[in-house]
């Protein structure tokens, strides 16, 4: 509850602000007649179904879902200022699932070769399929998405800038965000309910200690390179689960440069992200490597099939709070290249040392101009129970249905 009364009033601090710039430089004459509205509304019922007995009690295996995401846009001057919003709730048997988050709210400012975004706002990086190691300005939503995708808007200032060197963009993030996580009644929990109010922080400034961030890409020919260097608060909390005193959960500060490279080379795309993190209490490297190969238009038929292989790598051991220490993915990307932009990834995550795989499906079909339908899986097999972080979710194998209607 302390946590959600500190939002609502970040929120609310953020969104006076961004309304002050945004009327600050809107003051002009044929302000008015300037304006360029865009409101869009995505409904979503998802359904969940897990496929083995609940291993705590509260947990179900059915869970039907309702999330709402609507988004609104205001551009002025010729599309050089814009206000930006995207909220998203979502209404769910579990209590912490059930959430209200501005995705984004930011003023938008561009001019000659700089531009400037003022608010809750979200960034990505990253150019690997199984893991992004190097995205790390947003927090996970891990209550949204097992793999993580889902990302928490976060307050910042981002200043880029155009040279003929390169992209370089600027951050300044004041106030950290803890990663949501389940509740008693959700699943992919863990024995012990991690209570997101008592996790612990290496700074005295805990959620306001103020964070930086410096990123340079460019493009050479067939070369994608990204260069980054943040300083502040991690987003992932170190974790240890003790038999007689619980559960300890800490966000250290951390200083971690991060590396993304694809290169294109035929009907290939070789992929790197590799990371340096190093804190007070830990120190680690961690590496996603590998290519997609994409063979197009088989027969004539306009089904383009991707072949995926990569590798995982992390250092940290028991630190992990992941499962993606020495394991390789390989999957597949099917893509129809039809009016109903149909697309299938498939895909397995196996452990080199162990038995442990993760099994994924994710597929998606529009139906008609203004709905489109989603269906995700996962499923756990052969988990081994030396497996400090996976384990927890061996009884999570879920199979889930999304129909989107677009207002």
């Amino acid at each position: 509850m302390k946590q959600k009364n500190e939002m609502m009033k970040l929120y609310a601090t953020y969104i006076l602000i961004v309304l002050f710039l945004s009327l600050a430089y809107a003051q002009d004459k044929t302000f008015a007649n300037d304006l360029d509205h865009d409101f869009e509304l995505d409904v979503e019922l998802e359904n969940r179904y897990f496929l083995e007995t609940p291993a705590f009690a509260g947990q179900k295996r059915y869970y039907p879902t309702l999330a709402l995401r609507p988004k609104y846009t205001v551009e002025w001057k010729d599309g050089y200022h814009s206000l930006n919003v995207e909220g998203f709730v979502r209404f769910d048997r579990d209590g912490e699932r059930t959430h209200f988050d501005f995705r984004e709210f930011y003023f938008h400012k561009i001019k000659g070769n700089w531009e400037l975004s003022i608010g809750l706002k979200k960034v990505f990086w990253g150019v690997t399929e199984s893991n992004h190691l190097v995205d790390i300005i947003n927090q996970t939503d891990a209550i949204e998405s097992f793999d993580g995708e889902e990302k928490l808007g976060q307050p910042m200032v981002q200043f880029s800038i155009y040279t003929n060197l390169g992209i370089f963009d600027l951050f300044y993030l004041p106030y950290h965000r803890k990663r949501t996580l389940p509740g008693s009644k959700g699943r992919f929990r863990f024995p012990i309910i991690i209570n997101t109010d008592e996790v612990l922080y290496e700074s005295t400034s805990e959620e306001w200690h103020q964070d930086f961030a410096i990123r340079y890409a460019n493009s050479f020919n067939s070369v994608d390179l990204g260069v980054s260097y943040f300083y502040g608060t991690g987003r992932e909390p170190l974790v240890q689960f003790d038999a007689q005193s619980g559960i300890t959960a800490l966000y250290p500060i951390i200083h971690q440069v991060g590396l993304d490279l694809q290169i294109t080379n035929k009907a290939f795309l070789w992929k790197l992200e590799s990371i340096y993190r190093s804190s007070e209490l830990q120190k680690f490297l961690g590496l996603t490597a590998g290519f997609e190969y994409t063979i197009s238009n088989i027969k004539s038929s306009g089904i383009d099939i991707g072949l995926l292989l990569e590798y995982l790598y992390d250092d940290r051991g028991k630190l992990a709070f992941n499962a993606l220490q020495n394991d390789c993915f390989m999957g597949s990307r099917i893509a129809f290249n039809d009016m109903q932009d149909t697309s299938i990834l498939m895909g397995v995550i196996s452990d080199w040392q162990k038995s442990s795989k993760i099994i994924g499906i994710e597929a998606s079909r529009r139906l008609g101009s203004s709905m489109k339908l989603e269906l995700e899986g996962r499923l756990f097999t052969s988990i081994a129970d030396s497996e400090p972080f996976l384990a927890n979710f061996n009884k999570d194998s879920f199979v889930g249905l999304t129909l989107i209607k677009y207002l």
